[in-house]
């Protein structure tokens, strides 16, 4: 009886570390593809400040352009 109880327990402890092993390393997937999508984000974010920016600069060209032609 005492075989059977220690290849239980060798089983049960692979078991365990192989469901922990699992755990941790979509754990650290999970954490690398957030930190992706925060760059992304964060990318994104800054684009979008520079937009007014640009519009503004695309408006005074064409205020000066328009101005140059009428005279």
């Amino acid at each position: 009886m005492t075989s059977e109880i220690a290849v239980a327990f060798v089983s049960f402890l692979g078991t365990l570390v192989g469901a922990m092993a699992g755990v941790v390393t979509s754990a650290k997937l999970t954490n690398y593809r957030l930190a992706e999508l925060e760059k992304k984000v964060d990318k994104h974010n800054s684009f979008a400040e520079r937009i007014p920016v640009i519009e503004a600069r695309v408006d005074n060209l064409e205020r000066d352009e328009f101005n140059d032609k009428r005279y």
